[in-house]
């Protein structure tokens, strides 16, 4: 058989593929036998241990029972205000709220076109004559706001303004 394999490796060679040279014995080695001391239940045995000590080690930082969480916030208060805009002003002209809460604004345009804008919160909502529009936003900012008419067809709308309070929890 020793003389089968080297014809076989010749061939290969005449026909221009390659060969490595070593026998099959040599290319895959037989694996070593384990050390006299290795136990294949010790590694099962250490990942029992590990998996039982899992819940005592997650557990160890909790929050003892009555205990406030610092990270968990109050739900978020729905507030809806209904804001008319007509003759040069907004009605009303102070809007209160608490900070995160979810402030609903519908703008009830009367007499013509009108915006409502608020630079901070980014908002610029527009609503035609006689419409009535509805957005939403998070008063996450703890301040005064001034509230206005970004509409610039006449004086009157250039001096429409408001304030909207956002205080802190």
């Amino acid at each position: 058989t020793r003389d089968s394999v080297t014809k076989k490796s010749d061939k290969n060679k005449k026909a221009g593929g390659r060969s490595s040279g070593l026998s099959v014995c040599q290319a895959y080695p037989r694996p070593r036998a384990p050390s006299p001391d290795y136990n294949p239940s010790m590694g099962l045995r250490l990942l029992a241990v590990v998996f039982a000590a899992l819940p005592v080690l997650t557990t160890a930082q909790a929050v003892p029972a009555g205990a406030a969480v610092a990270s968990q916030e109050v739900a978020p208060t729905r507030r809806a205000f209904t804001v008319v805009a007509t003759e040069g002003r907004f009605e009303p002209d102070r809007i209160e709220v608490s900070k995160n809460d979810l402030v609903t604004i519908t703008l009830r345009s009367e007499g013509g076109a009108h915006s409502f804008a608020i630079d901070a919160y980014r908002v610029m909502k527009r609503a035609g004559a006689g419409e009535t529009i509805s957005f939403e936003f998070r008063a996450d900012q703890v301040g005064r706001f001034e509230y206005y008419c970004s509409l610039s067809s006449d004086a009157q709308r250039r001096t429409m303004k408001g304030t909207l309070v956002v205080a802190g929890r």
